[in-house]
């Protein structure tokens, strides 16, 4: 006989790859179908849920992920305190936002730890208790020798694309060394300009190696008590140069340690909106990490129900190769036996597709996995809607 190819390739292979694009297409329609009947669920149960529950909702969920300013009583608190204290505050604030999203987010990851165990558990419990037979009697019965794929299994992984590096709060200081240094240094300067001030003025030169003698100190620093009106005085003119030089040293101070508030509670604020993107972040991979917690646990259960339903085909397989024994032709079998290995390959495909299938993409749940998770698990319903 004429073998017929097509582009060098047989039709044998060419209804295998037209098969495995049916295959796709149906879990796509059948993905489909459920999420339209999905929504119509969910529309009809939000239209029933009063409007004052779904604003709480919303409020709670931005608490959870620190994305909400500042209240009207969180602005008036800060308002009445000083900004030192204020930025302490907000500081404070910050530190328990990334200490808050650090924990839910740890706690997801334990979770998902735990997930992936069961999820590797009931896979291998599948495999070894109940895919391999099926594979084998389907094999022995001369079933799909030709239709056999050979399907490589996903190890399940999931880690974030992006990861930002850990969120270090930093703390604010009152600045008041510092300022108290350069007050000192600003008073010792202003000291010594009003003695050299005098000195001038009364045409005296001091020498710095030594202390000046009573009456040099009167007749410098008592020049200053004759600006009053008064003949020269070293208490008087030496009080006058403590107390500017006290004043000096005082506004020095205070600037410095305002200046420093200042700067402090703008810093404590923008620290505050970092965490806030931090906190985000955090919060979008915590979300994504249970949309793949959600999925595990319903593929858990679906690999479960596979294993049970399994073995129960593979005992009617059992039966058929006792009873009838092997046909050089799957068409001798009788036709309920016939369905029966029909159904088992169908499962067959359906699970080791969604087994082989990624979990997770670029850091987030694949698509195809959620796609041929709902195929498997909608074959497996029809299968068991003509049972009951």
């Amino acid at each position: 006989m004429k073998e017929e190819y097509i582009m060098g390739e047989s039709k044998e292979t060419i209804e295998s790859q037209e098969e495995t694009v049916d295959v796709a297409e149906e879990a796509v329609e059948e993905v489909q179908e459920e999420r339209k009947s999905e929504k119509q669920e969910t529309s009809e149960h939000d239209a029933s849920v009063p409007e004052e529950n779904t604003k709480e909702e919303g409020q709670d969920e931005a608490v959870i992920t620190g994305d909400e300013p500042l209240d009207e009583e969180a602005h008036e608190e800060i308002g009445k305190l000083k900004k030192h204290d204020a930025a302490l505050l907000l500081v404070k604030k910050t530190r328990h936002m990334v200490e808050d999203t650090e924990k839910q987010l740890d706690a997801c990851k334990l979770l998902l730890e735990e997930d992936l165990k069961g999820y590797n558990d009931a896979k291998a419990s599948l495999k070894s208790n109940a895919l391999n037979q099926s594979e084998q009697l389907l094999e022995e019965l001369g079933y799909g020798k030709e239709k056999e794929e050979s399907l490589e299994e996903d190890e399940v992984v999931f880690e974030p694309k992006e990861e930002v590096s850990p969120f270090e709060v930093k703390e604010v200081s009152g600045g008041k060394f510092s300022a108290f240094f350069l007050a000192l240094i600003a008073a010792f300067a202003t000291f010594t300009g009003l003695v050299y001030l005098a000195t001038e003025k009364v045409g005296v030169t001091l020498d710095v190696t030594k202390v000046p003698d009573y009456d040099t100190a009167t007749n410098v620093l008592g020049w200053y008590a004759t600006l009053f009106g008064s003949k020269p005085d070293l208490f008087l003119g030496g009080a006058f140069v403590v107390l500017i030089t006290a004043f000096v040293f005082g506004v020095v101070y205070g600037i410095k340690v305002a200046t420093r508030a200042k700067h402090n509670l703008a810093f404590a604020k923008s620290q505050l909106e970092e965490a806030r993107e931090y906190a985000k972040h955090k919060g979008d991979c915590k979300a994504e990490m249970d949309k793949v917690d959600a999925h595990m646990n319903d593929a858990i259960k679906v690999l479960k129900t596979y294993e049970v339903v399994l073995n129960e085909q593979n005992g009617k397989l059992n039966r058929i190769l006792h009873i009838e024994g092997v046909k050089e032709d799957v068409t001798e079998y009788h036709d309920k036996s016939l369905r029966e290995m029909q159904d088992t390959d169908m499962l067959l495909k359906a699970i080791k597709t969604f087994i082989s299938t990624p979990m997770s993409e670029e850091g987030r749940l694949s698509g195809k996995s959620t796609m041929f998770l709902h195929s498997a698990k909608s074959k497996l319903q029809k299968f068991l809607e003509r049972l009951y």
